[in-house]
């Protein structure tokens, strides 16, 4: 069966497209984005564009490697394969930079928990998982990544309600009772946050999270 071009483009331009949403560092960005907006007390500031900008690129550039990577070995195959084994040879050879980055960023327990259920819901047919397995790393990865974004968004949360409660308690004390905490937090937070440079410093501190 031959494999025209157009639909070898188009695969592995889904693919690419695919990878560059899930395999790479973009989930933890952008959830970490989206956690530290609405701990500043802003719900549309930057817009959800703007945000999952920022994290696609920011993920492309901590994924430079491993994309050039999969392109190198995707090009020397120096052309279209002929049938559809080749093309599944030629994609095993694309993932396998992806591979590579998920083995290093992945919790270990976490990969080893889906073996177990993989296991387990394969039974009787034959296949075994393990977890150098495409299909068991994506899951496992991407279960890592939202733990830590996660864990991350919960100590970037605690300076932020400190100030919330701090500027509660002074208005029930001056008895403004009927004054939005919002209205004074979010100003003192954004102060706070550009004061500390905090867009650098929180960037900075995710990128070098997958530094090798």
């Amino acid at each position: 069966m031959d494999v025209s071009t157009p639909l070898l483009v188009g695969y592995f331009g889904g693919f690419f497209l695919l990878a560059v949403l899930t395999l790479t560092a973009f989930v933890k960005i952008s959830v970490v984005f989206m956690i530290v907006r609405n701990a500043l007390g802003l719900q549309q500031v930057p817009s959800n564009m703007i945000v999952m900008g920022l994290a696609l690129f920011l993920a492309i550039f901590v994924a430079m490697p491993v994309l050039t990577a999969s392109l190198a070995a995707l090009t020397e195959f120096g052309g279209a394969p002929a049938d559809i084994a080749g093309l599944l040879v030629m994609a095993q050879k694309g993932i396998e930079p992806f591979q590579g980055f998920m083995a290093r960023n992945t919790n270990p327990e976490q990969l080893q928990f889906f073996v177990d259920i993989t296991n387990k819901l394969w039974a009787g047919s034959g296949l075994i998982g393990t977890s150098d397995m495409f299909v068991i790393q994506v899951p496992a990865f991407l279960l890592s990544e939202l733990t830590k974004a996660f864990e991350i968004g919960f100590l970037l949360y605690l300076p932020f309600i400190a100030i919330d409660l701090a500027v509660t308690g002074i208005l029930m004390a001056l008895g403004m009772q009927q004054v939005q905490p919002s209205v004074i937090a979010v100003p003192f937070k954004l102060l706070i946050f550009v004061y500390l440079d905090g867009w650098l410093k929180l960037v900075e501190g995710l990128l070098l999270s997958y530094a090798t």
